[in-house]
C-alpha cells in the first residue's frame, strides 16, 4: 500500500543553481529508483533560516511530495545524512482524508 509522503530539505545557501538542480534531480532518481512516485517538486528559493544552523543563516528550500510504501525513503534519507550539500531535512507521513470528509468540513 502507498502512502503520502513530503520531505522538505534545506541546502547549502553557496550552491548555484546548476548544483541544486542536480541535487533535486539525485533525491528523485533515488526514490524513483526505488519505487516511488514523485508527486510534485517545489524549489521555494533561498530564505532566512530561524536560527544559525552549521554556521548558515540562510538556506535554500525544496519541498517533495512523492507516495512510497515507505521502504525508499531511508535510502533517500541516507544520502541526505551523508551529503554536504543538505544541511537539514525532514520527511512526514500525510494524512490521507477521504474527499468526501474533506468536503463535509
Amino acid at each position: 500500500m502507498s502512502n503520502l509522503y513530503e520531505t522538505m530539505y534545506i541546502m547549502r545557501p553557496d550552491l548555484n543553481d546548476e548544483a541544486v538542480d542536480q541535487a533535486i534531480e539525485k533525491y528523485q532518481t533515488i526514490l524513483r529508483d526505488n519505487g516511488a512516485e514523485i508527486l510534485e517538486t517545489q524549489h521555494r528559493g533561498k530564505r532566512r533560516l530561524a536560527y544559525e544552523i552549521d554556521r548558515q543563516r540562510e538556506g535554500i528550500y525544496v519541498q517533495m511530495n512523492f507516495t512510497s510504501n515507505g521502504s525508499q525513503i531511508a535510502a533517500m534519507e541516507r544520502a541526505m545524512r551523508l551529503s554536504t550539500e543538505v544541511i537539514r531535512f525532514m520527511t512526514v507521513k500525510q494524512d490521507a482524508q477521504p474527499v468526501a470528509e474533506a468536503e463535509a468540513e
